[in-house]
């Protein structure tokens, strides 16, 4: 299989380049020159894209077993072609979760012959419940790399210690999902004046910053290799700055809702902008992108969130917290991210008394623009392969997956690849993701940047912007 026409972009750098592919590898990287397809070879066109390594995505949640009305491995995986990604980490807070060896067996069983490469987290403790440990050497043995109690924190620092002191001697990663329950208590979006608008109970930021530093200082004592999951608060990329001048082996992650969407919009009252983390302020957003601009946060990741809608069709307070992404986070990142750079144009906004304005809708079409002042001046854009290597090579690599997945395009290199129109402008429309959830904030959105082709192991999954299984 040839692809023509297209611009490789890896660690690298960039070049124009046809890429040949044989069986599994890539066989030929003709730089600076077309390359003649083979007999009977297929032709894939890159003409005007960049034909970059797979993106890999540390934090997904695919829901089965257990929740399959939300999401299946399967339509997960196919969701994820379509964004780009040839490997995914499953998050383990499944029913039952990925806290056995039985569970970590048959997502794996499961993910055989999908079209991404599915690898299942584990959990730090039993049921995720907090008080015993997970059988982590059991997990180790069958490939487990990360270990998380995502959804909830590890409330308890001593057996978060042990937790790391183990995953250490295992060549793991803990995972944390960094939220203090007891400053969180009902809270379902941020503290604030948007909580108090809005007659919420808030969800304020210190409690992501205290569990933020508490896990800094015990990866510190332990030597542990530390990711934190999903940070929302400017204190804390502040924090995680500090340790990583210090030394600390810790890497963070951002998603791109995080990246794009601030509090305000939760004025329209749509429980789809509800997610744990919450949204936070335009000056915490900020700080999410100048943390992934200078490497703070190494990890732009999707924490794809599925829900049927009867789960999101309720009362904020009760309708459960989070948004699908695998197939809309390379677009935002590109749209909200490169030059020009901008906030989204909130549906609804807070008035001088603290009233709310009627919510506003979005709508077919409408476009991402620059929000409030606050952010004027601040934010330059992010260089093109910087953001690459947050969504592929870094992943990657902290997934433990350099080697097969992140690249380089070279010869003998696995052939895990997407081919990326970085000018293709789409709309959002829930009901045609592939995802069999649709609780995307992004519905109606126009969006900049489209995957064409994905391919996996060399096979193409997604050709033309259309799964192939």
């Amino acid at each position: 299989m040839l692809i023509a026409g297209g611009t490789v972009m890896d660690q690298g750098g960039s070049r124009r380049a046809d890429v040949l592919v044989k069986g599994e590898v890539v066989a030929e990287v003709g730089e600076g020159r077309a390359l003649r397809a083979p007999a009977g070879a297929d032709v894939l066109d890159a003409s005007g894209c960049l034909v970059a390594p797979g993106l890999v995505d540390v934090h997904a949640h695919l829901r089965e077993p257990g929740a399959e009305e939300a999401e299946s491995i399967e339509t997960g995986a196919r969701a994820a072609a379509l964004g780009g990604y040839t490997a995914v980490v499953a998050m383990p807070n499944t029913s039952p979760p990925a806290d056995s060896a039985a569970v970590v067996r048959q997502v794996l069983q499961l993910a055989k012959g999908a079209c991404c490469d599915v690898r299942p987290a584990g959990t730090i403790t039993l049921g995720r419940e907090g008080r015993v440990l997970s059988p982590m050497a059991e997990l180790a043995a069958l490939g487990v790399t990360l270990f998380t109690d995502d959804g909830t924190g590890v409330q308890d620092p001593g057996l978060m210690r042990r937790a790391m002191e183990y995953v250490s001697v295992l060549g793991g990663v803990i995972a944390d999902h960094c939220e203090d329950a007891s400053l969180v208590g009902a809270g379902v979006v941020n503290e604030g004046a948007m909580s108090s608008a809005l007659g919420l109970p808030g969800r304020p930021a210190v409690a992501e910053e205290v569990m933020v530093l508490r896990d800094l200082a015990l990866a510190r004592l332990t030597g542990a290799r530390l990711h934190l999951l999903h940070l929302s608060a400017a204190a804390s990329v502040a924090a995680v700055r500090a340790a990583k001048a210090a030394g600390a082996q810790v890497s963070a992650e951002a998603t791109p809702h995080h990246l794009a969407l601030t509090q305000d919009w939760l004025a329209s009252y749509s429980t789809a902008f509800k997610v744990n983390p919450p949204l936070r302020t335009s000056a915490d957003l900020m700080a999410l992108r100048e943390g992934v601009a200078d490497g703070t946060i190494d990890v732009i990741a999707t924490d794809h969130a599925p829900h049927p809608p009867e789960a999101k069709d309720t009362s904020m307070c009760e309708a459960a917290p989070g948004m699908v992404g695998l197939e809309t986070a390379l677009a935002v990142a590109l749209t909200v991210l490169l030059d020009p750079p901008g906030l989204l144009d909130p549906p609804g906004l807070l008035d001088p008394p603290g009233f709310l304005e009627p919510p506003g809708s979005l709508h077919p079409g409408s476009s991402l623009v620059r929000g409030p002042q606050a952010s004027e001046g601040q934010w330059t854009g992010l260089p093109l392969e910087r953001l690459l290597a947050a969504m592929s090579w870094v992943p990657a690599k902290i997934a433990g997956l350099s080697g097969l997945h992140g690249g380089p395009v070279a010869p003998g290199a696995p052939a895990n690849l997407c081919v990326v129109d970085p000018a293709r402008k789409w709309v959002v429309r829930p009901e045609k993701l592939a995802s069999r959830s649709h609780n995307t904030p992004f519905a109606g959105q126009e969006l900049t940047g489209k995957v064409r082709h994905t391919l996996l192991a060399g096979e193409p999954v997604v050709v033309g912007e259309e799964a192939q299984r």
